[in-house]
């Protein structure tokens, strides 16, 4: 049975980064992806890692935990303040408290390394569709959402509370934005993990509250008498309307 090749937009392989330390793994992982239509290229510190993945566009990153130099972690950090690319995050431990911690600081999925090269190819394919895929603001969209003192700007990613910025997660970002997105109206769990980009919408439901609550320290928010986010009991949340709420 023949296998689907994977070709970018041009016709060209579609450039991926493998980022680890374990050289044969990196080789095997070449060599699987290869003839698929993967130009697969292996760098093997973190530093090495944070370098490459931002001197060229890139299809996906394959990431590993364990890195010399720099840990996984603190390179998707650096990576995700520059760059929306894809990253499927491999370790050897599979612990979920370090699967939260990949996927809330910004990777699109987590792989054991106990990983068969067929599931390999499934995940990698998984999270670029769904990054090809995403939705983006439509073009009669406003780039600034205002919501009384509060600015959500699409375009940038940034907000703003009056003139102080708000400094955001990413995951904390896109769950204020489908809020302001709905203001006034009720968003469920369901619906803000579905409008929340390639996330692992099983491990990341769990942790949903936590994030919420982050976002209502930075906005000065105060759950019980709240004035931006009100918790809707076996609902969901809503953004309040200053101009439609009288409570």
């Amino acid at each position: 049975m023949g296998r689907t090749e994977t070709k970018s937009s041009g016709g060209a392989a579609a450039p991926v980064l493998v980022i680890d330390d374990d050289r044969k793994l990196c080789r095997l992982i070449k060599a699987y992806l290869g003839p698929l239509g993967y130009a697969v290229t292996a760098v093997h510190t973190g530093p090495d890692g944070v370098a490459q993945a931002a001197a060229q566009s890139w299809h996906a990153l394959i990431l590993d935990v364990m890195l010399p130099g720099l840990d996984g972690f603190e390179v998707l950090k650096q990576i995700r303040r520059v760059s929306e690319v894809p990253v499927l995050m491999l370790t050897a431990r599979g612990e979920e408290a370090d699967r939260i911690v990949g996927l809330e600081i910004g990777a699109d999925d987590y792989l054991p390394k106990t990983f068969s090269p067929r599931e390999l190819l499934a995940r990698l394919r998984a999270v670029t569709r769904r990054a090809t895929h995403t939705p983006r603001p439509a073009a009669e969209a406003p780039e600034e959402i205002v919501v009384g003192q509060l600015r959500v700007k699409t375009g940038t990613r940034t907000a703003a509370l009056g003139d102080q910025p708000l400094t955001l997660t990413p995951v904390e970002f896109d769950l204020l934005l489908s809020l302001a997105r709905a203001c006034g109206r009720i968003k469920t769990r369901d619906q803000l993990l579905e409008e929340i980009r390639a996330r692992n919408y099983e491990v990341f439901d769990r942790s949903i509250d936590v994030h919420i609550s982050g976002l209502r320290k930075k906005l000065g928010d105060d759950p019980k008498e709240p004035r931006f986010i009100r918790t809707v009991r076996s609902a969901g949340y809503l953004l309040i309307n200053p101009d439609a709420d009288e409570s």
